[in-house]
């Protein structure tokens, strides 16, 4: 489950489908790491071929890639999402 956004743009694709916060051609890839994560019980669980899971060094949140420098990550409590996040590295 997830229990919180940090980008308002994931948070408006996740409850409606669409936003235009964010580019729509990221719209898919995103929506299936979304899905994952709110399937996931705990971080390893989104350690899926094609994702590039892993954890941020020195934090305790994780990150798995979308497309170029753009990187959705998360805080994980009691089985929960926390703090999903859009951010774009590099």
């Amino acid at each position: 489950m997830i229990r919180g956004f940090r980008h308002k743009g994931l948070r408006e694709l996740e409850a409606t489908g669409g936003t235009g916060k964010i580019d729509r051609r990221l719209h898919a890839r995103i929506v299936r790491r979304l899905d994952a994560l709110k399937a996931a019980t705990r971080p390893e669980d989104m350690d899926i071929p094609g994702f590039d899971f892993h954890s941020l060094k020195g934090k305790s949140r994780y990150t798995v890639h979308v497309n170029g420098p753009w990187c959705i990550t998360f805080g994980f409590e009691a089985g929960d999402a926390t703090d999903v996040d859009l951010e774009q590295y590099h």
